[in-house]
C-alpha cells in the first residue's frame, strides 16, 4: 500500500496510521541521521517518514543526499537507521575522503 507513514521510536521506525498523529510527531522530530559539511558541499542523511518503496517489499524510510560538488544530487536510500548511518559514512568518504569521518 502506498502512502504508509512512519514515526521513530528511538531509532526504530513504527507504522503510524493516523495522519494527524504522524504530522504532529514529524513537525517536532529531529530526523537527521547524519549531516556533514565541508566548504560548500553537504551530505545529509534523514529519516523520511514516508515509505519511498511505494509499498513494494520492506519500507524505504531513510535517504542520503549530496548537495554541491562533483557528486551533487547523488542519493542512496535505506530500510533501517543502522543502514542509513553506514550509508552516510560511505557517502562522506566518497565525497570528502576518509579524513572527514
Amino acid at each position: 500500500m502506498a502512502g504508509r507513514t512512519y514515526i521513530l521510536e528511538g531509532h526504530t521506525p513504527v507504522l503510524e496510521k493516523n495522519a494527524l498523529t504522524w504530522g504532529r510527531w514529524f513537525q517536532g522530530a529531529d530526523c537527521h541521521v547524519g549531516d556533514t559539511k565541508k566548504g560548500d558541499i553537504r551530505v545529509s542523511t534523514v529519516f523520511l517518514g514516508l515509505d519511498h518503496g511505494y509499498g513494494e517489499g520492506r519500507p524505504v524510510l531513510f535517504e542520503t543526499l549530496v548537495f554541491g560538488g562533483e557528486y551533487d544530487e547523488e542519493m542512496e536510500r535505506y530500510f533501517t537507521w543502522e543502514e542509513a548511518e553506514a550509508g552516510h559514512k560511505r557517502m562522506c568518504e566518497k565525497v570528502f575522503g576518509k579524513e572527514v569521518i
